[in-house]
């Protein structure tokens, strides 16, 4: 048989070889730092036998692939140290991810110092070098092997492969998992591993199902490699908003009240004002919109004609039970159909169209607890809200204005480089999900797909991910730990109005269905004061800052020319205050820099005699003196323009 190598060279043998004694043959170095081969495109174990022509890729943990092997195996050599520690653990699952690894376990939550002691364990098995070895076994044994074991989690995943099916699992010493593989040849293979935090995970992400712990861990193939990684942690967790947001006193979160459902504490409300006021003048006066304010609640009669009763009512808070209430109430998970009734109260002729509705929504989605997370997944959130109400012949043109209004909002808040585009669509295969015909689906998106191309912008298309009565087009960002999330949604819908039985009276006087398009300009206004913390690390834009300016007088002496300085400041619309403590300046001035004020103006003798300000600010250190008009003219210049200036470094600041 012929084996073509990745360098293009061709090895023959005269009978069938393992991956990995073709690895040795071509050099015992390449055999003692392979991981997995690659057999015609497809990764496999290194045991796996080559029996024809082919072409054959040896990975090391210099290959993506390779190095997700050896954190595979090292999620096995987790789940045995965890079993000889905590022998009562119950094996759920344990897959290589991106950044490493996790495994699953039924047990109480695992403490940093438990985390400790199974590395400390890992440490004595990857010493103890035993082969990991692949057996099989039909379905029934399988299943039989594994309850002996008291292994619950792994008999259901068994249980839900064909009957006929041959069960694979690896052995390492004792050990036994049940696993498809590919893995190292021995435990020794793990160079250097960390085991990085643990919470909780729903058995199958299903939250009706188990709690069970999950374990995180990383691995790599150089010790060097490992630690670059641990720091870009560290540097990661210093700028994620849940953690942030709480040292800054931007938002907190409390037991009695509820998971997803955090409290905007006066800071974190300052932002958030400025952000709703800022995109509403944006739309009103800019774009053409109208301003709604529709209820918070409606009887479910509403939900069943627009669909959401019979697509989305597990999402939604229900309030009252039927058969038993006179009536029963939902808080909305949008605002769609209410405005809709808006659109009805009047007859609308083509001349009218369109129309572009505006609300700032609060709304309401049933989350799963295990899902929660500070300001990104919660229970009750605001939005930017709109619908806009069109003639088919205006869709594509109004459609690409919701697209440059939201391009607009991200490149202004200085997270357009952080965007990515997603045309979402339907799922033909899964037609209970979605209303409308194929033929409508399939136009539509056509439309969507023509925009974003004819826009330039780059984008990916994901099935199943349409809203149940259009596609869309969806903006996702990642957060700190990689974890994508949508940030704005444009949606084509061509199918609602004819279930809200809503009209036009075109040019013949006849009745037209319009077309609509949900949107939101800038999204949720929680999710994206988190995307804005971890963006800045907390330094937002002046425009931005609740607190703009702190005036630090030198001493007691000069708080009168202080509190003078701050009422000229707060006379013109900036958000200043004043450090009158008797602390030394040298203590006020490190206090204001971690508290990532943009400016702090120090005023002594000489300030107060020459009516002017000693300037220091993010930005450029320090700025020297100013006379206060002066000052006050530049900074509202640079809210005014919302302008991003580059920040200081923190030996540029020393």
């Amino acid at each position: 048989m012929k084996i073509t190598l990745k360098d293009g060279s061709v090895k023959e043998y005269a009978q069938a070889m393992s991956a990995y004694d073709i690895a040795l043959d071509i050099s015992e170095g390449l055999a003692r730092a392979a991981c997995a081969a690659e057999i015609d495109g497809k990764v496999e174990d290194l045991r796996t036998l080559v029996e024809k022509d082919c072409t054959l890729h040896i990975l090391t943990a210099n290959d993506k692939e390779g190095l997700r092997v050896v954190r595979h195996t090292c999620s096995h050599v987790l789940a045995e140290a965890v079993k000889r520690v905590f022998p009562d653990a119950k094996l759920a699952i344990g897959p290589a991810i991106d950044t490493g690894y996790y495994y699953d376990f039924e047990h109480e939550p695992f403490s940093r110092e438990d985390l400790d002691k199974l590395e400390a364990e890992m440490k004595k098995i990857i010493k103890e070098g035993n082969k990991l070895e692949k057996f099989t076994l039909p379905r029934e044994e399988a299943i039989h092997f594994m309850e002996e074991k008291g292994e619950p989690y792994k008999v259901e995943l068994i249980k839900d492969l064909p009957e006929d099916a041959v069960i694979s699992f690896y052995s390492q010493g004792d050990f036994v998992d049940l696993c498809a593989g590919p893995h190292l040849m021995s435990t020794k293979g793990i160079k250097a591993f960390k085991l990085t935090s643990s919470s909780g995970a729903y058995w199958r992400g299903k939250s009706e199902n188990a709690m069970l712990q999950r374990i995180y861990g990383t691995a790599f193939n150089k010790k060097e490699e490992l630690e670059e990684y641990l720091a870009y942690l560290d540097s990661i967790k210093s700028r994620d908003h849940n953690r942030l947001g709480r040292e800054m006193e931007l938002f907190t979160t409390v037991d009695v009240i509820g998971q997803g459902l955090p409290l905007l504490m006066p800071k974190g409300t300052k932002i958030i004002q400025t952000l709703q006021r800022w995109i509403e003048d944006l739309e009103d006066n800019e774009w053409g919109y109208v301003r709604t304010k529709t209820p918070l609640m409606a009887k479910s009669d509403l939900y069943k004609i627009s669909g959401h009763w019979d697509h989305y009512k597990d999402g939604m808070f229900v309030l009252g039970e039927e058969g038993k209430d006179k009536e029963v109430f939902a808080l909305r998970p949008m605002t769609c159909p209410f405005q809709y009734y808006v659109y009805k109260a009047t007859q609308h002729s083509y001349r009218d169209l369109p129309i572009r509705y505006g609300e700032t929504s609060t709304l309401f989605r049933n989350e799963d607890s295990g899902e929660m997370h500070g300001l990104t997944r919660v229970r009750q959130f605001t939005i930017s809200e709109g619908h806009l109400i069109v003639r088919p012949d205006q869709m594509v043109e109004e459609f690409k204005g919701c697209i440059a209004l939201a391009k607009y909002c991200m490149e202004t808040l200085g997270l357009l480089d952080d965007i990515t585009w997603h045309l979402s669509k339907w799922d033909p295969e899964n037609r209970e999900k979605y209303i409308g015909e194929p033929e409508v689906w399939n136009e539509t998106e056509a439309h969507i797909r023509n925009i974003l191309t004819e826009l330039g912008l780059p984008f990916v298309e994901d099935v199943g991910e349409a809203a149940f009565y259009g596609p869309k087009v969806d903006i996702n960002a990642r957060n700190v730990y990689g974890k994508e999330d949508t940030m704005i949604t444009i949606q084509w819908d061509a199918l609602l109005a004819e279930q809200f039985d809503m009209y036009f009276i075109d040019q013949n006087g006849d009745k037209v269905r319009p077309y609509i398009i949900h949107r939101t300009s800038m999204g949720c206004y929680e999710r994206t004061l988190a995307w804005l913390i971890e963006k800045y690390e907390g330094k937002f834009p002046t425009w931005l800052c609740p607190e703009q300016v702190r005036i630090l007088p030198i001493s007691e002496k000069y708080a009168d020319y202080g509190e003078k300085v701050l009422a000229e400041l707060k006379k013109n619309g900036i958000l200043a205050t004043i450090d009158n403590r008797s602390e030394k300046i040298g203590f006020k001035i490190r206090e204001t820099r971690l508290a990532k004020v943009p400016y702090m103006l120090v005023v002594g003798q000489k300030e107060e005699e020459e009516k002017v300000v000693s300037v220091r600010s993010r930005f450029l250190g320090d700025e020297g003196q100013k006379p206060l008009d002066v000052f006050i003219k530049d900074i509202l210049e640079e809210i005014r323009t919302k302008a991003i200036r580059k920040e200081q470094t923190a030996e540029e600041n020393k």
